[in-house]
């Protein structure tokens, strides 16, 4: 893949706004997927990089998953500020800051980077000018009280919508690019069915 590498926030949330419930759970995102998968298996192609915030991370190991299962190719980094003594196979832990750490990781040459949250890491990121794309799936339910999206704090971050998808399960999935003030005019989003 040529040209920059993008990170990139390819998730679910509930209506109301929320990734995950408070204690975590994400048992509402259990429903029928279409053919396709929302284009999970399309974006996964264009990725060979996740990142992950801990408390997104811990409960996949807890659960006996292993990020191998995403493939061996594929690079996992998890950010803690106490990470394990034991390595941990298939994933390595960052304690550096996002400012040094994502231009140190977009220079090495590869696919694009799915950041995968939560919403810690998400505001990070994004506070730190390094998340170029959203993708977000918004599925039709509200679950009423949870983790946001993106980690509270005061801040304006403008987006350009680039995609709008419906399915017919009522899923809308926007794609977003994080504006930046030196990039060019974007151009008209498209809007389509699935």
């Amino acid at each position: 893949m040529s040209g920059r590498r993008k990170i990139i926030v390819f998730i679910a949330t509930s209506a109301d706004g929320y990734i995950a419930r408070i204690d975590g759970s994400v048992e509402w995102l259990e429903r029928p997927r279409p053919k396709g998968n929302y284009g999970y298996g399309e974006f996964f192609n264009t990725i060979d990089t996740i990142l992950w915030g801990r408390k997104t991370f811990e409960p996949l190991l807890k659960s006996g998953n292993d990020p191998a299962k995403f493939g061996p190719k594929t690079k996992n980094y998890v950010f803690s500020h106490n990470p394990p003594a034991l390595p941990c196979p298939h994933a390595e832990f960052v304690t550096e800051p996002v400012e040094t750490f994502a231009p140190r990781l977009r220079a090495h040459s590869g696919k694009h980077i799915w950041m995968m949250g939560g919403a810690g890491i998400i505001g990070s990121f994004l506070d730190a000018g390094e998340i170029d794309e959203f993708i977000i799936h918004v599925i039709p339910v509200f679950i009423g009280e949870g983790i946001p999206l993106v980690a509270p704090r005061h801040r304006t971050v403008r987006l350009h919508l680039l995609d709008a998808t419906t399915f017919p399960d009522g899923v809308v999935r926007l794609h977003y690019s994080v504006s930046r003030p030196d990039a060019p005019a974007p151009k008209r989003a498209r809007t389509k069915r699935a």
